[in-house]
Formats: structure tokens, sequence, C-alpha cells
């Protein structure tokens, strides 16, 4: 074994000594993965759990963005089909519709749950689970969620935490923006919050720390969805998210999404001096121009900046991102705008207040109301959330 293998962390799917496997033999098993699913030494999880269990894996399910990560933006569904290799069908899970269809569980005593999360509440993962948790309680499957990094670490906890009217597909418990949570303490937290009662196993890493950062764990960043390519889109993405909510392009259509962003009217000279420096700490922004290839601004020259993340402990992406939305809205108030509905199967509410978790945030930054006293206010709010969770934590 090379100093590099004995370093890293080991993800739940290479817990080969875990109880948990042995409670699954003679079980006919499901799999919910993505192509991000693999190994440290990058074995894809369904090779994995099919030599494990010969003859006993019986169906795949995907999550937004399909089996292998090919589908774009939300709302762009992917259908069922077949893997040829195995020869078993592939439920997709963002589809006509977003929880295991009843035909597919029962085919199965027991699903495996291995997707990798990015650290960030709007995200539709987590959605996807706790739909299948749900689902599997009331046919009564077991469920063995396989746990991964939360690549943002599991200590820093930034933003308002969602508001209960405000729970959708992207965002469906009370957990702020950067929530430091793996998805098997999600996992934990949705069966006790939503009274599921679910058969509930975690296979937990080995060698993880709550302090650790992506680039400490050792393992190679395989992309969760398309428009997240790198580690560094994921470290950006609890604040560049938000631009999800506006007429402003997050970067899709460029090589570097969410770390890219603007619109053709921003003038970068008048909102680098509505800024409070506050708000950069830890990061700076480069001018920059883009011409998407598709979506928001295709084909139209865009302007704004990159964001370089100088020292990711001081950099707080949400505080960055909203003070840089509160200066687009102020200095471009002519050009500014919001986008409508629908977003993420929502077809009534704002995508900005699905996303920033509460209306009265959209109105007090409309308002004017700066981002580092609204930030103050969110500390209580954060310190509870943080106590409150400690019985779900898996890693100290």
């Amino acid at each position: 074994m090379t100093e590099q293998k004995r370093k890293r962390v080991r993800v739940g799917l290479e817990r080969e000594e875990a109880d948990a496997w042995g409670r699954l033999k003679g079980m006919r098993l499901g799999l919910l993965v993505n192509q991000a699913s693999v190994t440290g030494d990058l074995a894809p999880a369904p090779d994995v759990i099919a030599r494990r269990f010969p003859g006993r894996l019986k169906a795949l399910f995907s999550p937004q963005h399909g089996h292998g990560g090919q589908d774009q933006d939300n709302m762009v569904e992917t259908a069922h089909s077949v893997d040829r290799r195995l020869g078993i069908p592939i439920f997709s899970l963002y589809a006509d519709t977003r929880e295991p269809p009843p035909e597919a569980l029962e085919m199965i005593d027991a699903l495996i749950i291995d997707l990798q999360d990015v650290g960030t509440r709007v995200y539709t993962f987590a959605s996807t689970v706790l739909n299948c948790l749900r689902a599997a309680a009331e046919k009564g499957v077991r469920v063995l969620v396989l746990d991964r990094p939360n690549p943002l670490g599991g200590e820093i906890l930034e933003g308002n935490l969602l508001s209960p009217e405000m729970y959708s597909f992207v965002g469906p418990c009370r957990f702020p923006m950067r929530h430091g949570l793996t998805m098997g303490e999600m996992a934990r937290i949705f069966d006790a919050v939503f009274h599921l009662g679910s058969d509930l196993e975690i296979v937990p890493m080995e060698g993880w720390r709550r302090r650790m950062q992506w680039p400490e764990t050792g393992l190679r960043w395989i992309p969760p969805s398309p428009n997240m390519p790198s580690f560094a889109t994921a470290r950006v993405y609890p604040g560049q998210v938000i631009w999800e909510g506006t007429l402003v392009s997050e970067g899709r259509g460029t090589c570097r999404p969410f770390e890219i962003f603007g619109a053709p009217y921003m003038e970068t000279d008048l909102l680098r001096r509505q800024l409070d420096p506050e708000a950069l700490k830890g990061c700076l922004l480069q001018d920059f121009v883009f011409r998407p290839t598709f979506h928001k601004w295709h084909g139209r020259l865009c302007r704004g900046f990159m964001i370089h993340v100088l020292d990711p402990v001081a950099y707080r992406p949400y505080h960055t991102a909203l003070s840089l939305l509160q200066a687009v809205m102020t200095i471009h108030s002519g050009d500014f705008r919001w986008k409508m509905p629908p977003y993420e199967y929502e077809y009534e509410r704002r995508p900005i207040d699905l996303i920033l978790g509460d209306p009265s945030l959209r109105r007090d930054l409309e308002a004017g109301i700066p981002v580092s006293a609204l930030a103050k206010g969110w500390e209580a709010d954060l310190a509870s959330f943080d106590r409150w969770r400690q019985p779900f934590l898996l890693y100290r």
C-alpha cells in the first residue's frame, strides 16, 4: 500500500469490514448512485456491489442529471433506462416522479445509497435521499447509506436557516446554506425530524475529520453534476448558487460555472466601490468577460467577475455573494431582474425565495439592509443549529 493510499479517507463503499454488509446477505438490492459514486481507486459502485453480492443487484436508481451525470440544469428530466453491462433497469428519480416508483421497490429488499453531496443546502441530492427514505419506510425496504465527505468540511456553518414554509426540492429541511453535514448525517436527521421510522443504517467513512476540506481527503474529485466540475466550484457554490434566482448568469455555458458570473450590463468598477471590504474576506474578484455557449445570455458578451478563493478558512461564500447581489441590485436597478418560476418543480414561489430560504431576506436585501447586519442576526440561529445537530453527527 502506498503512502498516499494509507493517508486518504476511505469512503463507506470501501468499508468491507462493516457489519452492515453481512446483514444484506440474501437480500435483493437496489443502488442509488451516479458517476461520482466510486472508490478511492475509482472503481464504480455498481461494479463493487455486483462483485460483493453476485446476482443480488436488481436495480439502479439515479438522481438529478442522470446515472452518468449527462443532463444539464433544473427540470431537465432523465428517462428510465437499462444498464447494458449489468442487464438491470435504471430508475430515474428525476423524471415524471422524484421518488422510487412502487414497482421498483417491489424488486428489492434493501436500497443502498451512495451519493456525493456538495455541502450546500441548495442541491437536490438531499431531497432525493429524503424521498427514498420515506418511500422505503412505507414499503418496509431497508436503507443503507454509504457515507462520503462533505467537501467543505463539517465545522463551518453559514447563512440563515431555511424557513419551513420554504421547504422544496432544493431545501427539504431547516438547514443553513452551508450545513456542515455528510449525507449519512443528513439521512439520520431526516429519519428523526420527519418521523419516518426507517430501517436505516449508515456505513461511515474511515479517516474523515470535520475540519477537512476536500483536498485533505486524498480523494479525486469526480463531478457529481455537470456544473460542479471541480472542488473550486463547490467552494464558491454556497454563495454563487443565489444567481440561479436571478437573470444574472451564474456561468453556465462557460468552463468555470459559478466561479464566473455576470451580465451584459455589469459595470465592475462601480460594483467594487459599492462593496464593503468585509464582503471580500478570503477572496479576490478578477474582472472577467465571457460569452455563454448556452443558458442565460446565450451568445451575448457578459461582463462580471471570476472569484478566486485565497483563504478558504476566512472566505464566507454566502456573505460575499449576497453582498455582490445587493450591489448589483443597487447599481443596476434598471437592468437587474429576478428569475420567475418555474424552478425545481415549484410553479408559484419565486426561485430566489426558495434559494435564500426566507422571503424576508430578499425584502431586506431590496431595502438595502447591510449584509453584515443580516449575518449578525443569524449567529444565534447558527449556534442553536450547531447544538441541535450534535446527536446526529457521526464524526467528532
